[in-house]
């Protein structure tokens, strides 16, 4: 088993910045790619970045250029800079961890609001 804690959310204006935060504990030892979803009122939850334990990150495109991944050097820690943040950015975010044997699992989710 595997448990993510996000922080880090809350609400900005537009062109602001926010970073999350998840930390993993439990079977950490498991894990070989972490990454954010988010899901916005109305919408499917859909993916955000993700990272491998070997630091090969991906990203949405409409995210690209403004987010950056990034693991801590404990390997349970996975952060997302935001930067730009538009009010197309407000969802609630959840933390993804994949573990192997495969397993996937979800934190609670942080609230990021962007709005003026």
């Amino acid at each position: 088993q595997v448990q993510l804690v996000e922080s880090g959310g809350g609400s900005v204006q537009p062109g602001g910045s926010l970073r999350l935060s998840c930390a993993a504990s439990g079977s950490i030892s498991s894990i070989v790619a972490m990454g954010w979803h988010r899901q916005a009122p109305g919408k499917a939850r859909e993916l955000v970045a993700s990272i491998t334990n070997g630091g090969s990150a991906s990203y949405a495109d409409s995210v690209k250029g403004r987010f950056t991944i990034s693991r801590g050097n404990a390997k349970n820690t996975v952060y997302l800079q935001m930067n730009s943040l538009a009010p197309e950015d407000t969802a609630v975010y959840y933390c993804k961890s994949i573990s192997n044997p495969f397993r996937i699992y979800w934190g609670q989710g942080t609230q990021v609001t962007v709005s003026s």
